[in-house]
């Protein structure tokens, strides 16, 4: 009886958490990617939220305030140069896109019971692909 359990236990497959040297080396898969970035894109809209109420409130008070709104983007605020406004309403517009396909993503499983492995892989690759390219065309008329 001894020997069976020695025996088994042997062929037993051992599973040892990652350190954090391996982090670099571990290839995580698309649905991984995708939940650890629908996390990253929340919390940047959430830390983003006083610069967004800032532009919602000067592109609407005035044509005054429009006009000094849209200044900061080309000619920047003081210091701050206007390219890294750009720079932060691009990581904004990633991060609400990212965010909605991420969360649609999530409905859709949810709402049609969809937990296959082949259509979370499938659906990972799209929601990135697609919050990247919609991210491009956005950022090419932000910045041209």
């Amino acid at each position: 009886m001894a020997a069976q359990a020695e025996k088994s236990r042997a062929h037993r497959p051992e599973f040892r958490n990652i350190h954090i040297s391996q982090i670099v080396a571990y290839r995580l898969p698309a649905a991984g990617i995708v939940s650890i970035l629908h996390r990253v894109s929340g919390a940047l809209m959430f830390l983003l939220l006083p610069f967004i109420i800032w532009m919602f409130d000067t592109s609407v008070t005035s044509e005054i305030s429009y006009g000094s709104f849209t200044s900061v983007f080309s000619a920047g605020a003081g210091f701050v140069p206007g390219w890294f406004f750009k720079l932060v309403a691009l990581a904004l517009i990633w991060a609400y896109l990212h965010h909605f396909i991420a969360g649609m993503r999530h409905l859709w499983m949810d709402a049609t019971h969809a937990v296959t492995g082949s259509f979370g892989r499938s659906s990972a690759v799209f929601t990135l692909v697609a919050s990247v390219l919609l991210t491009l065309a956005l950022g090419w008329r932000l910045f041209f």
